[in-house]
């Protein structure tokens, strides 16, 4: 046992060591950031709603009675 099994942990590849942490940590934040994005883009069923009736996809009473449903 001399100094070169040193170099297998220490030295020689303790850039593989920090090639792995950097990855791990950007995978971590990589998720973290689509939960936060997958939580601001939910639209309530009112919202979509009232796009349905902006866009004239529905009309207003059918529009006053889904909300109705919904509310309830």
């Amino acid at each position: 046992m001399g100094h070169g099994d040193w170099m297998f942990f220490g030295g020689g590849y303790m850039w593989l060591v920090w090639i792995l942490l950097i990855v791990i940590t950007l995978i971590f934040v990589k998720s973290i950031s689509a939960e936060s994005n997958s939580k601001n883009d939910k639209e309530s069923a009112s919202d979509i709603l009232k796009k349905r009736l902006a866009t004239g996809e529905i009309n207003e009473d059918e529009y006053m009675r889904l909300k109705k449903n919904i509310e309830a």
